[in-house]
């Protein structure tokens, strides 16, 4: 018997709070009010189907957690992915080299996936419907982004697991804390 249950993808991300993570999801809401649901967050392992069990993932994860202290990073430029996708994000660009390492590291057996494009570690503002539109959301961000008086830098200090839900929605699977010094 073949089951008609669509697989399911999960994802690992660092979710990035306070300031910073309200200004990206305001902006977000403004340029895009339907996926004004997102939280802000960087992506470490962007969605995959697992090789193992929800369960083998989440003690894998936790384990190649242990050995990775917190760290911290600096977002810069807004920039887009066009005319690959029509994506609009805030580049990583102090301590980018940390999520390349943490990509590599936590992307093996049970969350081992081969990557549909090349790594890059980002927050995203928003994905838009099309490319005419990501322009006009690349310069409103620019604008903003430009005038935005906060701290620039974040913290990471959990990952957390997530699979995928119904209409764009994630689901929180668990919090993944990076070993104290």
């Amino acid at each position: 018997m073949t089951s008609s249950a669509k697989p399911v993808q999960y994802a690992l991300v660092a979710y990035v709070r306070g300031p910073l993570g309200l200004f990206v999801e305001e902006l977000r809401r403004d340029l895009l009010p339907e996926h004004s649901h997102l939280a802000a967050h960087i992506t470490i392992l962007p969605p995959r189907f697992l090789q193992g069990t929800e369960l083998d993932a989440l003690v894998e994860l936790a384990e190649c957690a242990k050995d990775t202290i917190p760290y911290q990073a600096t977002l810069g430029e807004v920039e887009t992915f066009a005319p690959v996708t029509p994506t609009v994000f805030l580049n990583v660009e102090k301590n980018a080299e940390i999520f390349h390492e943490l990509h590599d590291r936590f992307n093996s057996a049970a969350v081992e996936s081969a990557e549909q494009w090349p790594y890059r570690p980002h927050l995203t503002i928003v994905k838009m419907p099309g490319f005419p539109q990501a322009e006009q959301a690349l310069e409103a961000s620019r604008t903003r982004w430009d005038a935005y008086q906060g701290n620039r830098q974040l913290t990471v200090s959990e990952l957390t697991f997530v699979r995928e839900g119904n209409n764009q929605h994630w689901i929180d699977i668990a919090s993944i804390p990076l070993r104290t010094r």
